[in-house]
């Protein structure tokens, strides 16, 4: 009896040595795990890089990144930038900041410090969370969590804010409080505080269970 042999189709392979793969690109935010070892080291979705002078955003429907805005400031982002996956700044990320009427209703954001240039968005990256800034914007908590790059030569060993330079942390606060000003209007956007490790490990659980409270109970994503 003759058998008819299955046509391979380029791209399509199941297995790789390690395990398969998927067919198809998952979604940036719902696709993609939250990290190796959550809290503490995540994986993050690289929007915007140090050298972008436009703002990128995934798309929430799509998952491909889009532009979203030429920055207004000639001030560009000190690290690189991006979120969390399977995060959402809800309630719970709203009661972790005193001041907050809401979550900001988006992933969480993340910073991340990398002693080597990476110039290409778009990409996923393992992060180590160090710190973080409490950012409340219009009333939202918009929390910005301060990472380096797991393994870096430089930054990898950081396991606190306080063990990298204060003028690095000074960028990322003058960078978020002057990117959308407008001169002649009132600033929207105040940083509460400045914080440690520990503080930012609540932070990312808080999004991480505001995410399953809102996606994986309500409307079956994950898990």
């Amino acid at each position: 009896m003759l058998t008819r042999r299955r046509k391979r189709i380029p791209g399509r392979s199941t297995e790789r040595g390690d395990g398969t793969v998927n067919h198809f690109r998952p979604h940036p935010w719902h696709g993609l795990e939250v990290g190796p070892d959550p809290p503490e080291v995540l994986n993050t979705y690289i929007e915007i890089t140090p050298f972008d002078l436009m703002k990128y955003e995934v798309d929430k429907v799509s998952g491909y990144l889009r532009v979203d805005r030429p920055q207004r400031s000639s001030a560009q982002h000190p690290t690189l930038y991006g979120f969390v996956p399977r995060t959402y700044c809800g309630e719970r990320v709203r009661g972790l900041a005193p001041g907050a009427k809401r979550g900001d209703g988006d992933p969480l954001d993340i910073c991340v410090l990398s002693e080597r240039v990476i110039a290409r968005n778009e990409i996923i990256v393992e992060a180590r969370v160090i710190g973080g800034l409490q950012m409340i914007d219009g009333g939202e908590a918009d929390d910005k969590i301060i990472s380096v790059l797991e393994n870096d030569y430089v930054w990898g060993g950081a396991r606190n804010v306080s063990d990298v330079p204060s003028v690095l942390v000074e960028r990322l606060q003058h960078y978020f409080l002057t990117y959308k000003l407008v001169p002649g209007q009132r600033a929207r956007a105040r940083i509460a505080s400045v914080y440690g490790r520990v503080h930012a490990l609540k932070v990312v659980r808080a999004a991480m269970a505001d995410y399953d409270d809102n996606f994986v109970h309500e409307r079956g994503f994950g898990a």
